[in-house]
């Protein structure tokens, strides 16, 4: 692998990897390829990515946590500004790590991208005053195929670091990502 460092099995969960770009710096600045398909390949990251997302949230946004139901998406996340917290949940069916989940930060500074099977639910939670998420997918979008978790959810027991001065109830959330089910009410043939 020429451009990347990858790290396999994240929390013992199998599929997830944390991958680091090789990045050259000098005094203009840096480089770093973000995506090159044979080292991707080579590290057994082997899909197409047919679609890019990007986001900006506020200090305090948490999104997810997400999927989609019939067209499970591949992703590969990172933050292009500021720093967030993202996390991924496990909901493979037969998987011996199913409920469970794993969380990384990613910054505009540590330049760490995270990659995250199909069949995961996947939310981040903004740390810095403002942050910028990129993310490639290896399906579209369908907006009637969403489903979600319940962020908070015990069962899941996701310990999300709350931003600097916050505390849970400041956090800010959708209508939908207030009202999700638990893992409890996960059924893969229907919207939680």
């Amino acid at each position: 692998m020429g451009q990347i460092k990858v790290t396999e099995d994240c929390g013992g969960i199998k599929g997830l990897r944390i991958v680091e770009p090789a990045v050259h710096g000098d005094a203009r600045g840096f480089f770093m390829e973000t995506y090159n398909k044979n080292d991707f390949y080579e590290a057994g990251i082997d899909m197409e990515f047919v679609q890019d997302n990007q986001s900006a949230s506020s200090k305090g946004v948490l999104r997810g946590l997400h999927f989609q139901i019939n067209y499970p998406q591949d992703k590969l996340v990172r933050a292009i500004v500021g720093e967030v917290f993202d996390v991924a949940v496990d909901l493979r069916d037969g998987s011996e790590t199913f409920g469970k989940w794993f969380g990384v930060r990613l910054s505009a500074e540590n330049k760490k991208q995270f990659f995250i099977p199909k069949d995961f639910a996947h939310g981040f939670i903004v740390l810095s005053d403002y942050a910028e998420f990129a993310y490639k997918c290896t399906d579209f979008y369908h907006p009637n195929d969403e489903g979600g978790l319940l962020w908070c959810d015990p069962e899941i027991g996701v310990e999300w670091p709350m931003p600097e001065g916050m505390t849970r109830e400041d956090l800010i959330l959708s209508d939908k990502d207030k009202v999700w089910p638990g893992i409890s009410g996960f059924h893969r043939d229907r919207k939680a």
